[in-house]
């Protein structure tokens, strides 16, 4: 896999204006003073990070999108970074410090050895640091090879181009690549990918992609406990306790896969 041409393969399925583009190289020292709070970060940054690059900057002036402020968050430019990660990188961590690093929510495209990860993260103000800025919520998805989709890949790069986001203003714009992330989340689980256009269906997908993986590191955590114990009476009630969940997990899915359907509504509780 070439990182460099799956993360370009994600860039342009986003549609950007040529005068959006910025293609230019952001130093791993600038990064380190805005956004490594402690010395293993630090470290991370400089030992996992290869190469990290500013691929566009959309702002009025660029995508024809408006501003917006309101008291919580003020969204006026969305950065679509690119950055290549070593092997062995910390990469859940260094895709938080690049988010927290940069003022604007951002499009972060990074690659490791496993493939390709999408990630953004909205953010808004400090509830009691008016100048500081944190992450509100974040969302990731994982590619196989952007260069050589799988049909569901596609599906997903061809639902991300400007075109058919939101115009309305910055802050829906950011919050359409959101849902379409969550959407390929969704197919990962459920087999085929689709974008909800209702606020209620995204909403209810995305509680139940949030209960799916809670549910999924629990049963992965009372396996384990499984496997370690000894007494037949203590694995007889992990097992009861493993399949419980395993259904809930089911019911999540099948949650996901409702979003896609006019009768979503109807379908019945899983929580």
């Amino acid at each position: 896999m070439n990182a460099a041409a799956c993360i370009s393969a994600v860039v342009d399925a986003l549609g950007l204006p040529a005068n959006a583009r910025v293609d230019i190289r952001v130093p791993k020292k600038m990064l380190i003073e805005q956004g490594a709070p402690t010395s293993t970060d630090r470290r991370a940054i400089q030992d996992g990070i290869d190469e990290l690059l500013w691929f566009a900057a959309c702002k009025p002036g660029t995508v024809g999108v408006p501003t917006f402020a309101d008291d919580v968050r003020e969204y006026v430019e969305i950065s679509v970074i690119g950055c290549a990660f070593r092997a062995g990188a910390k990469t859940s961590r260094l895709i938080e410090l690049i988010h927290r690093a940069i003022p604007y929510p951002v499009v972060l495209i990074t690659t490791d050895d496993q493939g390709i990860d999408v990630s953004v993260a909205h953010k808004r103000r400090a509830q009691n640091e008016a100048a500081k800025v944190v992450l509100d919520r974040d969302a990731k998805t994982h590619l196989s090879d952007p260069t050589t989709p799988t049909p569901n890949e596609k599906a997903f790069l061809d639902s991300m181009a400007l075109s058919k986001q939101s115009q309305r203003d910055l802050y829906t714009l950011y919050d359409g690549w959101v849902a379409r992330i969550e959407a390929m989340n969704a197919a990962h689980l459920v087999g085929s990918f689709s974008v909800p256009t209702d606020e209620n269906q995204i909403m209810r997908r995305r509680v139940a992609i949030e209960d799916y993986e809670r549910l999924a590191k629990e049963n992965s955590l009372l396996r384990s406990q499984a496997t370690k114990t000894k007494q037949i009476s203590q694995r007889v009630d992990l097992n009861q306790k493993i399949k419980a969940i395993e259904r809930a997990m089911e019911y999540a899915k099948q949650a996901m896969g409702a979003a896609s359907h006019e009768d979503f509504n109807h379908f019945g509780p899983y929580r």
